[in-house]
């Protein structure tokens, strides 16, 4: 059993769904970022995704977008974030997953990408502007390093090709709420607990429901149909509304102590394997 399934299953154990919050790499600075990675495995997360800032994100909404903008221009790089997980306690720390775009894995260099972030510490990779076409290939080589390969599937994405994304499916499936980019809203699709439903009835890895949720709230309209939530957009934002660090941290810290609470105690799915 793998560090990522291994926490699914402890969590449905407890019979409550997971909690995943995500942050910029190097937003505003990689210290801080260090530090809010720390916070977040403390005050509950069950997985933390970790961002690598692209000029170009094919998925993220304006929040997300302008923190990528802002540690691009701090200069952060794919080494230094490297060496900024490098030094944290990854062996102990919640799974961490790198959601990042294949050009910036294509232009590091495939293979020296994988066995870098298996080295560091990750556990798996995120990446949105992946095609399933392109998927299997890289599925065989994530799992040579001893990574999960995540996939996205979208509210838009046909029965046919879902087939095709599970096939190469690692780790978790990452369920986009909305069609649209990433982004904290007021609601979750009304639709969206049926399409959990007819995914569940094609796979057993855990659902993971991200785009779009922003609060306690939106957690137990999602029982029984998701085995966990992700969170981006608003933590994001609080960390770049803070004052400084100190209180970026404490800010991210706070959210996500409140979201590993409504968690708790929320069913997740009745997974088939």
């Amino acid at each position: 059993m793998s560090k990522t399934s291994d926490v699914f299953h402890r969590a449905a154990g407890e019979g409550r769904m997971t909690f995943m919050p995500f942050v910029t790499a190097g937003d505003p600075d990689l210290a801080t970022t260090a530090r809010v990675l720390t916070a977040l495995h403390d005050a509950g997360a069950d997985l933390i995704e970790l961002g690598f800032p692209y000029s170009d994100p094919i998925a993220d909404g304006p929040v997300i977008q302008a923190s990528y903008t802002r540690a691009l221009n701090a200069g952060v790089t794919v080494d230094a974030i490297f060496r900024m997980v490098d030094d944290l306690p990854t062996d102990t720390m919640a799974p961490l997953f790198a959601m990042v775009s294949f050009a910036i894995v294509f232009r590091y260099g495939t293979d020296r990408f994988l066995e870098r972030s298996a080295a560091c510490g990750f556990s798996g990779l995120i990446i949105p502007d992946l095609s399933a076409e392109e998927a299997g290939d890289l599925n065989t080589r994530t799992e040579t390093a001893g990574l999960d390969l995540v996939q996205l599937i979208a509210p838009t994405t046909a029965a046919e090709r879902a087939d095709t994304i599970l096939r190469t499916a690692r780790g978790f499936v990452y369920c986009i709420s909305v069609a649209g980019t990433t982004g904290a809203r007021r609601e979750l699709p009304a639709e969206l607990a049926d399409q959990l439903r007819e995914l569940r009835q094609k796979t057993g890895l855990p659902l993971a429901v991200g785009f779009g949720i922003s609060g306690p709230d939106q957690v137990k309209p999602l029982a029984g149909a998701a085995d966990g939530i992700i969170v981006g957009s608003a933590i994001v934002r609080r960390i770049a509304e803070a004052a400084d660090a100190d209180a970026a941290v404490q800010s991210a810290r706070e959210f996500a102590r409140q979201m590993a609470q409504a968690v708790a105690g929320v069913a997740p799915s009745a997974r088939t394997a």
